[in-house]
């Protein structure tokens, strides 16, 4: 039990900086197929998100002395270029009435495509490493409490509250205002809230453009915390976080449930070999956990699936 309560130590702060990206990138997608539109494009936006966070500050940091505040700079340019890039997956799936399925893969494509070659144009380089990203710190006070503190909050960074917080506030907004109501109206009866004055297109640009702005965020987050390098992709984790959108049954707490899970997952295949108790399970066996994991809980709920009936439908206000 001492063995395992280590281990559990070790590897818990990683763990929940790995689960934020996943976790703002799952809520993200949840706005936009609430709102009746499915986007499979997440690992596209994470790449965008990813470039332009790292650009934006590897390009203030030569010049800005104050490191921390070019930091918080990027984050807000990849948070804009997620907006304007999802722009693309929302005109083809509202407008044009796009399979929505295709138009987010050529999201994907488009993205790592694309950011590759503005980094080698704009930088010499197609990878973009950042001079200072978050540095990670103890709470004071709340690290020195029992069991939790050593687990949550040693070795936390900004960000990790900032979206935890962004997650509380989204909560709010989709069941407790008249914004999320409407919202969710145009992922279940798109018809019904046309009726009832909605603008179903408006919304779901909305939705959209939510989701391409907090998926950006989570590429840009892996930047400035763990990664601190740009390399053109995000190694799979806009899918993975798509999958715990479904595990999670498109509800904000089971969203956080299922990324804490994948990032759990996730982290103790990449820590395995310094872990003494873990290095004797063979590494290839810890890889593959993740993703197996993934699989097995999407064959269990996918027959108890509560997504929401109009998602992936292109909305007509003809047809009624």
């Amino acid at each position: 039990m001492d063995e395992l309560w280590k281990i559990l130590q070790q590897i818990a702060p990683y763990a929940i900086v790995f689960t934020i990206p996943l976790l703002i990138t799952a809520l993200g997608a949840l706005f936009s197929e609430r709102s009746g539109i499915v986007n499979i494009g997440l690992e596209g936006l994470m790449v965008v998100g990813a470039f332009m966070g790292a650009f934006v500050v590897f390009r203030l940091q030569e010049t800005m002395a104050n490191k921390a505040a070019a930091i918080w700079i990027g984050l807000l340019a990849a948070f804009a270029a997620g907006v304007i890039f999802s722009l693309l997956h929302a005109f083809a799936s509202i407008n044009l009435s796009a399979n929505q399925v295709i138009s987010g893969t050529a999201i994907n494509m488009l993205a790592g495509a694309l950011t590759v070659f503005l980094s080698r144009n704009m930088t010499g380089s197609g990878n973009i490493r950042i001079q200072q990203g978050f540095l990670p710190f103890d709470i004071p006070g709340l690290s020195d409490i029992p069991v939790i503190g050593p687990l949550v909050f040693t070795k936390t960074y900004w960000t990790t509250w900032l979206i935890l917080l962004i997650v509380a506030i989204s909560t709010f907004i989709l069941y407790k205002t008249p914004f999320g109501l409407r919202l969710r109206s145009c992922g279940e009866h798109p018809h019904a809230a046309e009726a009832a004055g909605i603008n179903v297109r408006g919304m779901r640009y909305i939705g959209v453009m939510i989701s391409g702005g907090f998926s950006a965020l989570g590429g840009a987050v892996i930047i400035m915390t763990f990664s601190g390098e740009f390399s053109g992709t995000v190694s799979g984790l806009g899918f993975l976080a798509l999958a715990a959108l479904i595990f999670g049954q498109w509800r904000p707490l089971g969203i956080v449930a299922a990324t804490l899970f994948f990032g759990f997952a996730s982290t103790v295949a990449n820590v395995s070999q310094v872990i003494p108790s873990l290095s004797v399970i063979p590494p290839f066996v810890l890889k593959v956990f993740p993703y197996a994991a993934t699989l097995i809980a999407l064959v269990l709920f996918s027959k108890t699936s509560r997504a929401p009936k109009a998602a992936g439908e292109p909305f007509d206000s003809a047809k009624r």
